[in-house]
């Protein structure tokens, strides 16, 4: 695994917690919407709007993820369209790799 790939498996685990913390604050706004009093509406509606700006950032944020796979899968299909002998050396050579790995253990 290489470094791309732990940078983007920690941004996926970073856009997966700050998923649940919006939904544990909208649960919190909606179990505490009883409250009375004018401070506490002031404080809800800055916490709504912050919600919905982080929403919105992580929705953008996953677009612009989905937008990159998409792109750099098509590179690779192009590469290997391109280059298929070279393609073919690389998955060998990758399957060797692999293979000496899991034989160690």
């Amino acid at each position: 695994m290489d470094q791309a790939d732990v940078t983007e498996i920690a941004k996926e685990k970073v856009v997966h917690d700050l998923k649940d913390v919006v939904s544990s604050a909208e649960e919190l706004l909606r179990v505490t919407a009883s409250q009375a009093g004018e401070e506490y509406e002031a404080t809800k509606q800055k916490l709504e709007a912050k919600l919905r700006s982080a929403r919105d950032e992580l929705d953008r944020i996953e677009h612009v993820a989905f937008l990159r796979a998409k792109q750099a899968a098509r590179s690779t299909d192009l590469y290997v369209h391109e280059h298929p002998w070279q393609s073919i050396g690389i998955g060998a050579a990758l399957g060797v790799v692999v293979g000496l790995l899991l034989g160690r253990r």
